[in-house]
């Protein structure tokens, strides 16, 4: 399945992307596209439902966060070796992990906002794990049986906030709309292996990231088994995972992004983004 979620900011609805391209309003079976809603009970009724049956959605307006109410956001850094060498970084021996508020999700066409004070800011397209069940001390072999699904996520970062300024780098990765996630979720029982997909990233219209999950360090089952010994993952946090390399950081001098600039993103099977640069 594909879920998704329509309509204004706060005010969205849960939606089902019909094969044909139609959206399907789910308004009558949930409430929203949720923490209370990916579990694998609820997953399978919402898989058993007469799709053809559902109420269309003629013109659904505005994509919103495929998912709503996250309870966290954690990402993973340097995640992706040659990544990490177009950084000047050595590859890491276990998982950087790093916050994003969940405030800075939003919707997969939003406006991305250039913070006050920013001078690089950057783009990272990244395949998004969406978990569908608590899991605490859960194996590598039993990982995957946690996920609700997928998405594509754009990890927007402001540089200097993040490697020039003291402290951590979730400062970097928190401003508003720093997080757009979308446009639908694609659930596990559609894309049973994460590892083998093709992503990329336009800036303007000029390919700047080309990559594929099959060379992450660290993937998906290790960095949930890995999270999982730290703290307890709940139904509908999302796990981001990384970038391929392309960012503005590693190119020479860095192209940072300014206000008018496209970004266009994309991974195989799980849609495409598109967010303009304003002030914010």
């Amino acid at each position: 399945m594909k879920l998704l979620r329509y309509g204004l900011p706060g005010f969205e609805k849960p939606g089902l992307m019909h094969a044909d391209g139609t959206v399907r309003d789910l308004s009558d079976h949930i409430a929203d596209i949720s923490a209370a809603t990916l579990s694998p009970l609820m997953l399978e009724q919402l898989r058993g439902l007469d799709i053809e049956g559902l109420p269309m959605v003629e013109k659904p307006g505005r994509i919103g966060a495929c998912i709503g109410h996250p309870g966290k956001c954690i990402c993973i850094g340097l995640n992706y070796s040659d990544h990490a060498a177009e950084t000047g970084a050595t590859p890491p021996n276990q998982p950087i992990i790093f916050a994003k508020a969940v405030t800075a999700i939003c919707g997969p066409y939003d406006d991305v906002e250039m913070p006050r004070g920013s001078d690089a800011l950057d783009w990272e397209v990244e395949l998004a794990v969406v978990m569908g069940d608590t899991a605490k001390y859960v194996s590598e072999e039993d990982a995957l049986n946690y996920v609700a699904g997928y998405a594509v996520m754009n990890d927007v970062s402001e540089r200097t906030f993040q490697t020039k300024l003291e402290g951590q780098w979730t400062k970097g990765k928190s401003h508003d709309t720093f997080g757009p996630i979308g446009p639908w979720l694609v659930t596990t029982d559609e894309l049973p292996d994460p590892h083998n997909l093709d992503m990329w990233l336009d800036v303007n219209g000029e390919r700047r990231q080309t990559g594929n999950t099959n060379t992450l360090i660290f993937n998906v089952p290790q960095v949930i088994s890995y999270l999982s010994r730290f703290m307890t993952l709940k139904p509908g946090d999302i796990i981001s995972t990384g970038t391929p390399p392309g960012v503005a950081m590693g190119m020479k001098p860095p192209q940072w992004l300014k206000e008018g600039d496209v970004m266009t993103l994309g991974i195989d099977g799980l849609g495409e983004q598109k967010q303009t640069v304003v002030a914010a």
